[in-house]
Order: structure tokens, then sequence, then C-alpha cells
């Protein structure tokens, strides 16, 4: 049985420019590469969700330019059903500035252009009755994304980022949260630097879901795997070691990894695991998109839960 992940999230091209050396303030430096490619981080997830096998279909806005138009083709030849992505008139589709700095580690600039006009409207009723998972994002309107989260009959994925604060009180009923370390923080305003300072962090989220359905929180933690916490266990996922190339959406990559898994398995320790493992072999290619691998390009490697 094929399972619908409604992805409802941004779409974006990202710009970007591969470097030794960032920049400081004021400085010119000259850089080595450049490229445009597909992202946003709905886009992202989505692509992954369906380059794994899974039947994704991507809810957002793109502008009425030429980067609207090629992103629309892009998903589409990853698969993807964009019957519900609108294009916005007399509007700019969402951008990304990258820069990449050899060794992997990025720096973003996001213009969200379009992605600030997806409205609940979008999202019909039928739509979100028809899906086994929903899966957000912040990269569209916050009053949108809790509009889904009241709405959907399905389990809801949050991925929290960018990082803000969020009234942890509206996010009744959500399923999973998925957070990175930095975004922990910000959730949580704690520490979130060691291992037992995530556990407490990710402990306080679910001591404060209790009564307002927050289930289970996962954190990524780059190259450290994945941590699971909820009200009964804590269970760690470490990563393999990998030599990063980019790390521009490995955690997109993550999360439709998990997603597709966790609708293909329902398992949620079997999805972590798939998970970190997908992520870090999408840090050793150049971009986001582009750098996830399909199910048969996919190198399987044992679970390393502990």
């Amino acid at each position: 049985m094929t399972h619908t992940i409604l992805v409802v999230g941004s779409i974006n091209t990202d710009l970007v420019t591969t470097t030794a050396t960032m920049p400081k303030g004021g400085e010119t430096v000259m850089a080595d590469g450049f490229a445009m490619l597909p992202g946003g981080k709905g886009a992202n997830q989505a692509v992954a969700i369906a380059r794994l096998g899974g039947h994704a279909v991507l809810a957002g806005r793109v502008g009425d330019d030429p980067f609207g138009q090629t992103a629309r083709h892009g998903l589409q030849s990853c698969g993807v059903n964009t019957e519900h992505v609108i294009t916005t008139p007399n509007t700019a589709s969402g951008v990304a500035t990258i820069i990449v700095e050899h060794g992997g580690e990025n720096r973003i600039l996001v213009v969200s252009g379009a992605n600030s006009c997806v409205h609940p409207a979008d999202i019909p009723q039928s739509l979100l009755d028809r899906a086994a998972l929903v899966v957000m994002q912040l990269e569209i309107p916050l009053d949108t994304v809790m509009d889904i989260i009241a709405r959907a009959q399905a389990p809801v994925l949050l991925n929290p980022a960018p990082a803000r604060k969020l009234d942890l009180a509206k996010l009744a009923g959500l399923a999973y949260l998925i957070p990175n370390q930095h975004e922990l923080a910000t959730l949580t305003g704690m520490p979130t630097v060691r291992m037992d300072d995530v556990v407490a962090a990710a402990r306080r989220l679910v001591r404060q879901g209790i009564g307002i359905g927050i289930g289970t929180v996962i954190v990524t933690l780059g190259r450290d795997g994945a941590m699971l916490v909820t009200r009964a266990r804590v269970a760690h996922v470490q990563a393999p070691v990998v030599q990063a190339i980019d790390t521009t959406g490995a955690g997109d990559a993550f999360i439709g990894c998990f997603a597709q898994t966790l609708m293909q398995t329902g398992d949620v320790d079997a999805a972590m695991a798939r998970a970190v493992r997908y992520a870090s072999q999408s840090v050793t290619q150049f971009g986001a998109q582009a750098s996830y691998p399909t199910a048969s390009d996919f190198t399987p490697a044992p679970d390393t839960a502990g």
C-alpha cells in the first residue's frame, strides 16, 4: 500500500558559491565555484521522499518567474506531485544564497519570495484528509503551519527550521518534533552543547508536551547522528564517518528519509537509523537535492542504535 506524505513548505532556488575561506566584514575573497541548484526545505524533503520511492505531494508557492518554472519542472522530474504548488502572480520565487567553505560548512541567506504567501486556504481539508503523514517546516508563515497542525487528521511532523521561538501550547496534536541542536536551544532556552544537554532539553519539550500532544522529539546532531527522546526512553544513533563535501540540505535529507521509512515500516527506530545514514551519504556530494541518493543508490549499512 502506498501512503501519501503531504509536505507543506518552501520552494527555493539555491545560489551556491564555494570558497576556501569565508570572507570577513568588508573583505573580498576570490571564490572557486558557483552553481544554481534547486532547494527550499519543503522541496528538499519532498524530493528525498520521492527518491526513496515514497509518494510525496508538495503544497507551496513559487513566483511567476523563470526560477519558479524551473523549480516546478525539477520537482516533477524527481517524482514529486506538484498539483498543489501554486504560481503567485507578480511575485519572485524564493531564493537562498549559500556560501560553502571547503570541508562542507555553510552559511545561508534566504529571501522568502512566494513562500511568504502560502496561506491556509492553499491546503484544502480534502488534501489533508488524504495524507497518511503531514510534514512541515518554518520557511512558510507560522500562522499557516499552526492552522494545518490544528486541522490535520494524520500525524504531523514539524521540523522547526529556521530556528525560532514557538508557543508549545499551540502544537496540540504534534506527533514528531525534529530540531537540530541549535533549533533545540532556541525552542527551550537551554544549552545543547553536550549530549547530556541535548537529552535534558529534549526531555523538557517532552514534559511540556504531556497534555498537548508532542509525542516524540528527535534531535539531529550532524556528525554525531541523532537522538530520540520520548517519555519512556532515550535512543542515540551514531553517524557513519564520511568525508563531508557539502552539508547543505543534510537535515532535509534526514527528514525526508525518516518520513518515508516511517510510512514504509511503522518503526520509529528503524526510520531514525536509516535517516542518519541517508543524511550522512548526502553530505558526500555537492548540493541539496542533487546529493540525495535514490533507493537503489543508497548504500546500506548496519544499524548503530545505542
